[in-house]
């Protein structure tokens, strides 16, 4: 962790950011949703503002920030009017970026994004987000006979953040824990116990025999979700 905020100090410095221009700087993917592998990398992702003689510019300038992916770190970030139009637009991955449990540098800003966040959220938006996320990952990874542990939980986490959607009208939690605890039925809980034992403990290559019960719940319950969410009606923003 020492050579991750040694890394993220020179980064700021490289693109000359200071904290009041960071609104937020905060770690997504696999450590925020609390199954990271030994050999995980940090995703760290950033929203910031640049100066107001940037915003009055005809000339749109680019408006996010990348950092080339190395075996650490894996950074980059969006300026805040492209955040903003995103939220507005009910976008998945933004509300997922405001509620990282993982925080480097939070502003009285950020805070207020998060507390309006709900007022642009889309159920029907949001829940075909996660469907396809999940339907995709299940075709990508999952149908060979050798797969490698860490996939399914990028088809189980969407799966149960679209059942949290449909149920509860409200964006899913980070945390894997919460989904599975609120989402995910008992005849499948020993195998994903499994998983996550070998997630958390083993390298991110790990390959197991597909897992035929867990692979069978994922295909119905892909397809349930979606034909629920055929069926709401229009009003459903």
């Amino acid at each position: 962790m020492a050579k991750v905020i040694l890394t993220l100090t020179s980064f700021k410095c490289d693109y000359t950011l200071t904290e009041k221009e960071l609104c937020r700087m905060f770690m997504p993917g696999s450590r925020a949703w609390g199954f990271a592998s030994p050999d995980s990398d940090y995703d760290v992702r950033f929203l910031y503002v640049r100066t107001r003689e940037d915003y009055l510019q005809l000339d749109p300038l680019r408006d996010v920030i990348e950092q080339p992916i190395n075996d650490l770190l894996d950074i980059n970030g969006w300026d805040l009017q492209k955040a903003l139009r995103l939220m507005y637009k009910s976008n998945p991955t933004l509300f997922e970026w405001l509620k990282s449990p993982i925080i480097y540098i939070e502003t009285e800003f950020a805070d207020e994004m998060r507390r309006v966040m709900s007022d642009y959220f889309s159920v029907k938006h949001s829940l075909y987000h996660y469907i396809s996320m999940a339907e995709g990952n299940y075709k990508k990874y999952l149908r060979t006979e050798m797969v490698k542990a860490k996939k399914y939980f990028y088809v189980l986490r969407p799966l149960l953040a679209g059942q949290w959607i449909l149920e509860k009208e409200s964006p899913p939690p980070m945390l894997f824990s919460e989904l599975v605890e609120a989402e995910l039925p008992d005849e499948v809980r020993t195998e994903v116990e499994d998983l996550l034992k070998i997630k958390i403990h083993e390298p991110e290559i790990k390959k197991i025999p597909r897992v035929n019960r867990l692979n069978e719940y994922l295909e119905s319950e892909i397809a349930g979700l979606r034909e629920k969410a055929g069926k709401l009606g229009e009003e459903k923003r």
